[in-house]
């Protein structure tokens, strides 16, 4: 876990601080640590207004940043932070992306090609049966499914995801502590035994408020490539997540219903304001390119070609400079040199300035 992970954590704990602040901050002072250190005049230059000042120098005199850790690692609950090299690479690209994730399981790279599900709770057997034929043949073919663990059509695309030994995000509108709905609890626990995955930006003991899950809504479309919406009444929470993936420029697909059903008519509204009608799991994967989406991630992928840059590229996670190399290595500074000349002749790695490289991809294991 990053160190400096525990000043994110319990600046967190703070309503008042979200994505939007955690970026000024992190863009002034790159490491939070200092801000324990530093003044009104130092967060104002940041960009924080008098509340969002008054939020953080809150913090500092509360809470303990050591102690705030530890409630997670005796929970076995993960963080990532924005600048965290695991951090899902979907989120980056948003407006607004969470600061801090709260995580159980893992996020890896194939999390890229993602599709969120959402729908009604309320849902018909149309609307389950679309979701287990559309959804099914796309988790199978190692698509994620990202959805909300609500009752209904989000908890059926995780089931069917799970069904067919595909992979699923669970975001919930909760701290991790506490699962919402509690009737998904074993719903949770069988996403985390087939190594998917619990995310949230609420810290540990916030409830399910209401007004929790449009932010919610917003990681489900910032996480994936398109969402599908299958079932969805007019003032339905689904049609806020649909609205979220139509302001991040990514694809919003909606299933037709019978005209006169209610759960039918906010899909029905979305494919006459444009979005993708879908048919079949191939009208969401065309739409999508995955295959060439595909392509591009394995792309990133890098193999070392011989010990010395097995040795370097595991070092190269973060960028580094020359003499720190050499010294962690254990590599003499020709074969240091001459390694990281091929490799970057090779595109493996770049030149970050100076003597400092970082790897340019992905090391395969």
């Amino acid at each position: 876990m990053n160190q400096d992970a525990k000043y994110w954590v319990a600046l967190s704990t703070n309503q008042k601080i979200g994505g939007r602040t955690f970026l000024k901050l992190f863009r002034r002072f790159k490491k939070l640590e200092k801000i324990w250190q530093t003044n009104n005049r130092d967060l104002a230059q940041a960009g924080l207004d008098v509340n969002q000042i008054e939020a953080v120098k809150e913090v500092i005199a509360s809470k303990n940043p050591d102690q705030e850790i530890e409630k997670l690692k005796r929970l076995k609950i993960d963080v990532l932070i924005f600048s965290d090299k695991e951090y899902p690479k979907n989120l980056l690209k948003l407006p607004d992306p969470p600061g801090i994730l709260y995580l159980k399981g893992n996020i890896i790279p194939n999390d890229e090609l993602a599709i969120a599900v959402v729908g009604s709770r309320k849902y018909s057997p149309y609307g389950r049966r679309a979701t287990e034929e559309l959804i099914g043949p796309i988790a199978a073919a190692k698509i994620t499914i990202i959805s909300g663990l609500a009752l209904g059509i989000d908890s059926i695309a995780h089931e069917v995801a799970l069904s067919v030994g595909g992979r699923t995000i669970a975001v919930l509108g909760c701290g991790l502590d506490q699962i919402y709905p509690t009737a998904n609890i074993r719903l949770a626990d069988k996403i985390l035994a087939a190594d998917g995955a619990i995310i949230s930006e609420f810290p540990l003991g916030t409830p399910a408020w209401r007004s929790n899950f449009p932010i919610r809504n917003r990681i489900i479309a910032g996480l994936s490539l398109g969402t599908v919406v299958v079932e969805a009444a007019p003032d339905s929470g689904s049609l806020l997540t649909a609205t979220a993936s139509i302001e991040y420029n990514r694809e919003v697909f909606a299933v037709p219903g019978e005209i006169f059903s209610l759960t039918s008519q906010g899909t029905n509204r979305l494919i006459q304001m444009g979005a993708k009608l879908v048919l079949t799991p191939h009208d969401i994967l065309e739409e999508l390119s995955i295959s060439q989406k595909e392509t591009q991630i394995k792309a990133q992928e890098i193999l070392p070609d011989s010990k010395e840059e097995e040795i370097l590229l595991k070092l190269l996670k973060q960028p580094i400079l020359i003499d720190h190399l050499v010294a962690q290595s254990k590599l003499s500074t020709a074969q240091v040199n001459s390694t990281l000349i091929e490799m970057e002749m090779k595109g493996k790695i770049r030149n970050m300035g100076g003597t400092r490289f970082v790897i340019n991809g992905r090391l395969i294991k």
